[in-house]
């Protein structure tokens, strides 16, 4: 019987320890060597740097250096992409799917719905995700439906993560708001006066919630004020840690949005959506430092002139800098958001800024842009290798890296 127990014992102790191991080679981070033929920095000096290596190691970006004379020290694997373009991974800050859902992730109950928390539905290893990372997406924002006014808080997933740490970049990410063309059909129907008024009450509670943290925390006041889930997210949003997603589209709603949840709540914002005229809202947005993150719809056609418009093209020509894009998935799919950057384009954006706007301009509105959104020493190790141009249809994706490990190769099996 012993000698049976000490059997099961070691035949146990070995199971564990090659699951162990399997877990452990599927969570290292390899050291890479990158040859570049083209990297796209999308740093502040907006460099553009031909032939080099980029070192990885850790999940980090270690160093690039010119590939003329450069020594590859022991220990690193070279990958070839002397041909290619080396980009930051893309962002999408408007998706409902970077999850297991299938469609929209639209979970709510009440008109505002303070409590609900998108982010603690991320996962790791979807189907979602999976297509989005071939496409060259590696980041996505999570958030509720805009079926309500205020839907609940949103959280960023990281494409290519092996464990829900790793996946959870941050949660809360964002506050989701949506103030015209869905909320309206909510139940029995609202107008917009009645919206506004009933999402302004919320908003009043949250701030007196954040005010009395604040001055407990400031010395101000001295009773520990009493903790409240529904209300504590709020602390990030008027301590302008984390933006609202505001679902606003036209130029009166979103001119509405600005002066209501900027000028009356000071929240950090980005327009979600800002279609159709909405750029005409331009100087109040750069005012107040808004955002303009568009899609899915990216052009326009105005019937004043005549002319289909890019509509970040249109952003970006009546001055505003801070201009993104979304796939709003799945209304389109996540691996949509080069596309979208092409039609951006097509119609009238310039190029650089748009690829800005997958990379860099997302990264700074989320607040993640230490981490991730240009290459350079130090930040995650989130890259694509791209056959050329991004924006050229003719282009596709050749690898993905993702925090420092290869999550995709296209000489497995392209997707696109």
């Amino acid at each position: 019987m012993v000698r049976r127990w000490l059997m099961f014992l070691g035949v146990l102790a070995y199971a564990v320890g090659s699951i162990a191991t399997a877990q452990g080679d599927a969570l290292a981070r390899p050291k890479y060597a990158i040859r570049a033929g083209k990297v796209l920095t999308m740093d502040d000096q907006n460099r553009v740097l031909d032939h080099v290596i980029i070192f990885v190691a850790d999940g980090k970006i270690e160093r690039i250096v010119p590939e003329k004379g450069a020594k590859i020290p022991d220990g690193y694997k070279v990958m070839d992409h002397s041909n290619h373009w080396v980009l930051p991974g893309f962002i999408d800050c408007h998706s409902h799917t970077a999850t297991n859902q299938s469609g929209d992730l639209h979970d709510y109950v009440w008109l505002t719905n303070p409590g609900l928390r998108a982010g603690d539905l991320i996962q790791v290893d979807t189907f979602n995700n999976n297509r989005a990372i071939a496409g060259g997406v590696t980041t996505a924002l999570l958030i509720p439906g805009s079926g309500t006014n205020l839907s609940g808080f949103g959280g960023i997933a990281r494409h290519g993560a092996r464990t829900i740490g790793e996946a959870v970049m941050r949660s809360p990410g964002s506050l989701k708001i949506a103030q015209a063309g869905n909320p309206e059909r909510w139940y029995f129907g609202k107008g917009r006066s009645y919206m506004n008024y009933n999402l302004r009450q919320t908003l009043v509670k949250a701030r007196r919630y954040w005010k009395r943290w604040s001055d407990f925390e400031a010395g101000v006041t001295k009773t520990r004020p009493a903790y409240d889930q529904r209300w504590e997210d709020f602390r990030l949003i008027f301590g302008k840690l984390i933006p609202a997603s505001v679902h606003t589209q036209m130029f009166q709603v979103v001119s509405k949005s600005m002066t209501m949840l900027h000028d009356t709540f000071g929240m950090k914002l980005m327009i979600d959506h800002g279609t159709f005229d909405a750029y005409k809202a331009a100087a109040l947005a750069i005012e107040r430092k808004v955002y303009a993150i568009v899609g899915p719809r990216v052009w326009w056609m105005d019937e004043q002139d005549r002319t289909i418009n890019s509509c970040a093209g249109k952003w970006w020509d009546a001055g505003l800098r801070k201009v993104g894009l979304n796939t709003d998935a799945g209304v389109l799919p996540q691996e949509d958001l080069r596309l979208q950057g092409t039609l951006s384009v097509k119609y009238g954006w310039q190029t650089y800024p748009a690829l800005e706007g997958l990379t860099k301009t997302a990264a700074e509105i989320l607040g993640v842009d230490d981490r991730i959104g240009i290459i350079a020493p130090g930040r995650d190790a989130d890259l694509v290798a791209w056959t050329g141009d991004p924006f050229d249809c003719r282009s596709g994706v050749e690898r993905v890296f993702a925090l420092g490990r290869v999550v995709y190769e296209a000489s497995g099996r392209r997707l696109y």
